[in-house]
Formats: C-alpha cells, sequence, structure tokens
C-alpha cells in the first residue's frame, strides 16, 4: 500500500477536562463518511437544477471508483456513493478503521457522558488523498448544542411576531403554499397531537404537513422533556409552520456528531423527492470546538444549496460575544459563521402602545445573549467587504455575524406546545425558522426560489433602501459588541419589514 498523508483540517483534540478511559474495542464498528473533491469548480453566478449539478459540480466517476478500491482493500464495507452530495459512506471495525485511516481510537470520558475520539491527523494514502477532502466520523463526540432558551413570562404567538415584521401573507392562498422547508435536527422529536392541537388553538385547522426524514439511522424520537431537545424541534416545526402554515415542512433527522450534521444538511440540500428551497439549523458550536476539515466541507455544501437556489437560514447561538467559550476570548458560533449562511441573530422585541421597542437581546440575570461577531476562521466574503469592523473604522477582513435579527429573549418569547405543555421558548433558534418562514413567503410570492440572499441583502446599505427593508436595532451589546448605525456584530442589518424585502 502507497503511504499515507495527513488530510488537511483533520487535527482533533480531546474535549476539555476530557479523559481516556481505555482504548475503543477493536471489534466495535463504526460509519464513516469520506467528503470527495467537486469535478470542478462553482460558478456561482449560475443557475442549476439538482439533477445538472450532478453532473458538471459532482464528485467525479473516476475519484468513487478510486475511493471505493480503497476501502474495500483496507476491508470496509461501502455503505453508500453519492456523487451530488460527494461522498462515499463506509463501515468496519474500529481495528480496521485505524489501520485504513492512521488513527488510533480512544473511549473518552467528560462531563456529560462518553465518546469515541481521537487525536492528531486522520490519514489517507497518497494515491487517494488529492480527491478526499474529509474524514468524518471516527470520532462520535457531540458536536453541536442547541440555541433555545425558555423563560416564562411575556410572550407572542409566531402569528403576532410576523404582523410584527409586516410579513407579506397572501390574499388568496394559505400562506406558504407550494413551498417546503426543511428543519436539520440532532436529537429529539415531535409528536403529531401536539402540533394538531397547538396549530388548532391559532386557528389554523391541522397545520403544515410535516414528514420526518432519518438520516445515518435517526428518527423522530421524542423523550417526553420539553427542556430537552423536543424543545428545540418543536420550536422549530411551529415557528416555521404557524408562519407558512401553507407549507410543507420536511425534519432531517441525523445523529449529533459532525458525521451526522453534514449527512443531514446534504441529504435536504440534494433532496430529490422534497426539494426544500429554505432550510433552518438551528444547531451549532463555537469555531474551535471544530475541525477545519469539518467547517471546510458544511461551507462547501452550504455552497451548494446557494447554486441550487436553496437558502440556508442558521442561528447565532445564545451565549454572546464569547459564545459560552469561557477562554475570555470572543468567539462565533458555526456553522452560522459559514459565509454561505444567513446568520440570524437576536433581539427583545415590545411594543410602547402602536410602537414597537426593540434592542439587542442580552439577558444578564440568566447568562443569555445572542451571538455575533468576527469569525476565526472564515474571510471576509464579498457581500461584506465594505462593512465596517465593530468599534473601528476600517473595513472587515473576516467574515462578520450575524446577517440579519429577529425576536429571540425568552421574556418577550414564542408561545409553543412541547410534550404536551403549552410553554414560552426564546433563543436564536426561534429567529432561524422565523427568516426561513419569511423566505417561504417572499418565494410563494414571486413564484421562484429567492437562493443565497446575502448578497441582496447587504446591497441595502448602499441603494438607498436599507431603512425602508430593515428595523435598525441601535440599542444594547451582546457582550464584547454593541448596536450601531447599520450593521452590527449583535443583530447584523436589523430585523425585516417583510413586506418591502
Amino acid at each position: 500500500m502507497s503511504d499515507k498523508t495527513p488530510v488537511p483540517g483533520s487535527d482533533r483534540v480531546p474535549f476539555r477536562n476530557a479523559r481516556v478511559v481505555g482504548d475503543a474495542h477493536p471489534e466495535e464498528r463504526a460509519q464513516v463518511t469520506l467528503v470527495l473533491r467537486r469535478k470542478a469548480a462553482l460558478d456561482p453566478g449560475k443557475q442549476i437544477s439538482r439533477d445538472d449539478f450532478e453532473k458538471e459540480y459532482g464528485a467525479s466517476a473516476e475519484d468513487i471508483t478510486k475511493v471505493v478500491k480503497f476501502a474495500q482493500s483496507q476491508n470496509l464495507t461501502v455503505v453508500d456513493t453519492d456523487p451530488a452530495r460527494r461522498h462515499v459512506i463506509v463501515s468496519g471495525t474500529v481495528d480496521n478503521l485505524e489501520k485504513a485511516f492512521g488513527v488510533e481510537l480512544q473511549e473518552y470520558a467528560y462531563d456529560e457522558g462518553t465518546y469515541r475520539g481521537r487525536t492528531g491527523a486522520v490519514h489517507v494514502p497518497d494515491d487517494v488523498h488529492d480527491a478526499i477532502t474529509a474524514v468524518l466520523g471516527l470520532d462520535n463526540r457531540p458536536q453541536a448544542r442547541t440555541h433555545f432558551r425558555s423563560r416564562a413570562e411575556r410572550s407572542l404567538t409566531p402569528l403576532q411576531v410576523a404582523s410584527l415584521y409586516n410579513f407579506p401573507l397572501p390574499a388568496h392562498a394559505k400562506p406558504g403554499s407550494g413551498q417546503v422547508i426543511g428543519l436539520i435536527e440532532l436529537g429529539g422529536g415531535y409528536r403529531p397531537a401536539d402540533l394538531a392541537a397547538y396549530f388548532s388553538s391559532l386557528g389554523l385547522g391541522s397545520g403544515p404537513v410535516v414528514t420526518a426524514v432519518g438520516v445515518d439511522g435517526a428518527s423522530n424520537a421524542p423523550t417526553g422533556d420539553p427542556n430537552g431537545d423536543d424543545g428545540e424541534v418543536v420550536l422549530d416545526i411551529e415557528v416555521a409552520g404557524a408562519i407558512a402554515s401553507g407549507a410543507k415542512i420536511i425534519v432531517y433527522f441525523a445523529p449529533n456528531t459532525d458525521q451526522g450534521f453534514l449527512n443531514a444538511i446534504t441529504k435536504a440540500i440534494h433532496d430529490n423527492v422534497h426539494k426544500p428551497s429554505v432550510i433552518s439549523i438551528s444547531w451549532g458550536g463555537p469555531e474551535r470546538s471544530w475541525t477545519h476539515q469539518a467547517m471546510t466541507a458544511f461551507d462547501a455544501a452550504l455552497q451548494d444549496a446557494a447554486m441550487l437556489h436553496v437558502s440556508v437560514c442558521v442561528a447565532a447561538g445564545d451565549n454572546g460575544s464569547s459564545d459560552g467559550v469561557g477562554d475570555g476570548k470572543n468567539h462565533v458560533d458555526f456553522p452560522a459563521s459559514s459565509p454561505s449562511a444567513l446568520a440570524c441573530g437576536g433581539t427583545r422585541l415590545a411594543t410602547s402602545g402602536s410602537t414597537v421597542v426593540e434592542t439587542v437581546w442580552n439577558d444578564n440575570s440568566t447568562s443569555s445573549a445572542t451571538g455575533g461577531g468576527i469569525s476565526g476562521f472564515f474571510k471576509v466574503p464579498p457581500y461584506q467587504a465594505h462593512v465596517k469592523e465593530p468599534g473601528s473604522g476600517t473595513v472587515l477582513t473576516h467574515r462578520g455575524v450575524p446577517d440579519v435579527a429577529g425576536n429571540a429573549d425568552p421574556v418577550t418569547g414564542y408561545q409553543v406546545r412541547v410534550d404536551g405543555v403549552n410553554t414560552v421558548i426564546g433563543g436564536t433558534s426561534a429567529v432561524a425558522p422565523l427568516w426561513a418562514a419569511l423566505i417561504a413567503l417572499l418565494n410563494q410570492k414571486h413564484g421562484t426560489s429567492a437562493g443565497f440572499l446575502n448578497p441582496t441583502l447587504y446591497k441595502a446599505l448602499t441603494d438607498g433602501t436599507y431603512s425602508s427593508k430593515f428595523r435598525d436595532i441601535v440599542s444594547g451589546n451582546n457582550g464584547s459588541f454593541s448596536a450601531s448605525t447599520g450593521w452590527d456584530a449583535c443583530t447584523g442589518l436589523g430585523s425585516p419589514n417583510g413586506a418591502n424585502l
């Protein structure tokens, strides 16, 4: 066999405070996703169908063949190949996986449980090194966390929030009719009886059609705990479904690992059956918790979405400018920090008479605040090239987060029904499906998919339409960053005036 070379950006370190408790059992079986390169560089200005995308930008047959041959030579079973998603999924014993990828797999214990992990880089033979851009699944640590907060005080229904943001509701059709919204979930589940009761209570009849799609063996599996992952799943469904009640909601369930997360996203983007035109993601984690190979693979998948005119809304996080890292430095959440995502920050939305009063969401009493800041990994995208660095007069050199905002403070949170309990939930987890529902309404109105909106939205800063399209949030902070005129690292461009957008 040829020599092995490290996969760039694949280095792993253990969780903080994790300790090795033993070697992974050599006969334990695991699945691994090999992410392959494109056959051609993307043409961002081009419109393309899902079928044509595979032909032009998927993995090449030659790369798939040689990667499959490599896997089989290592006694690994090929589970799936998908040229459009550019992956080859293989399975094998820990012993064979260690030999194939030049790693040592161990069991780690940490505060919240155990995981199978590794340190250092993943290695692949020289003859397939150029074809493989990421190897995910050897390490199965929990990768992402939910971005919702519960606190029952004043509350609003999603429909009331949509009204305050002037969402464009059609006069002669169900809102969102003909549209498909995809939701990515990494745990928990929903109970159809809860959804039916909730939508009925809003006067929406049975509400939207909701379908669960399992990825990598995951499924709709409600735990019965409304404060756990079920809260995330149902919040996403009920916010998006209440506003776009005529849409179809497809919920993609996957394991909470970097592999499962990516596979769910690529499944949704390249789903030729359900064909979502907008995807909402309310899970994430600090950039420093991700390998570089994973962030690059996720961003590449979201670039696919942009080419296919699929909008992807991502929650910016609920732990302020530190993103909960605790090292005294500023951090942003990923995948919100991907330049190909519409990063959604949070506000406190209140009314005084007929006047809307909106500030940055920051609740010191619960140490919760909207995420936001400057990426440490991604360079500034073209649409932010003229945006100023927070607190300085210089333009950004790296990706700024978030792009847009909406109601997130649990104090002014959303009425939902989870596991038979009527409760109030907030967090930027609510803002991603809020914006996804808005985009579904815009798609319905115009009869076409808006796709990647960021360049269009940022043009409002320079074309004289900004004040008509956004409410500029100029009061409050998320820790290190303060709201200011125009874009800022708390609420981005601001909250939407839906009809004008």
